[in-house]
């Protein structure tokens, strides 16, 4: 299966970059985290009937590949601007896989409304215009599922190493980023707010972080969903809803065009 072309609309040295991005071994966590992203995509699209589908920003296919083993969709299309991520998707043997496509990180090159629906997960915190992005996203599918990760927090200006460290380059709130989405003509059809899985929080504490285990630590974690719900009491169910979660997962579909000046 060959990538097909793509212009060039990026600098050459942020392409090399984008090229060597997946050639490191880092495919236990991706395929982890990608578990947890395809079940989020499965949950705000439960009852519904999409044959032909395309991830936009697919990295090495861990979404993808999960995607595929559940059998919810006929047919998946790969888009990416990565050669290692194209190939290490090249080589994920999903079955419903229809094409891997390279571009250039902002025109899609499929006609309107070419797929039932397109989704994009923790991509758009990434790219420097997330505005463009959804809005060919919405051109060329009938609906879209975007998942975000939850970074805000008070004066994360001084954070911002942490967060450029591993290219995000924008910040969201689940209201900001509905905010966005309504002011481009979304609607949102579903939503889901999560916390870090267990299982990967376990993996960030020992085996990146390299924590050693013991039974404190383990009891910290087991005790998480009661600190959670404690939480919840003091802080109120919305401002919870707002700055509580580490992801937000949405179905959306565009019935308008962008707002402005009060239209």
């Amino acid at each position: 299966m060959e990538a097909e072309g793509t212009s060039q609309v990026i600098s050459q040295s942020l392409q090399e970059a984008y090229d060597r991005q997946y050639e490191g071994n880092t495919g236990e966590w991706r395929d982890l985290c990608g578990k947890h992203k395809a079940n989020n995509v499965l949950t705000v699209t439960s009852g519904m009937r999409f044959k032909s589908v395309m991830e936009c920003g697919a990295g090495d296919g861990s979404v993808l590949r999960h995607l595929d083993a559940s059998g919810a969709f006929q047919e998946l299309t790969a888009l990416e601007i990565s050669d290692s991520a194209i190939q290490q998707i090249e080589k994920c043997g999903a079955k419903s896989l229809k094409s891997v496509t390279k571009y250039d990180g902002l025109t899609i090159p499929y006609p309107d409304q070419h797929f039932d629906m397109a989704y994009c997960t923790h991509v758009l915190e990434h790219v420097e215009h997330p505005r463009f992005v959804i809005r060919e996203i919405a051109r060329v599918s009938k609906y879209q599922v975007f998942e975000v990760p939850l970074d805000y927090s008070p004066c994360i200006d001084e954070k911002i190493d942490h967060y450029l460290s591993y290219g995000h380059i924008s910040v969201f709130t689940p209201s900001v980023f509905k905010f966005m989405l309504r002011s481009e003509g979304f609607e949102v059809v579903s939503e889901l707010r999560t916390h870090i899985p267990t299982d990967v929080r376990r993996y960030i504490d020992y085996q990146i972080a390299r924590r050693k285990k013991t039974l404190t630590h383990e009891a910290r974690i087991a005790a998480t969903p009661f600190l959670r719900r404690v939480k919840r009491t003091v802080m109120g169910r919305k401002r919870f809803e707002e700055f509580a979660y580490s992801a937000f997962t949405c179905l959306t579909r565009r019935t308008g065009s962008l707002r402005i000046l009060g239209d």
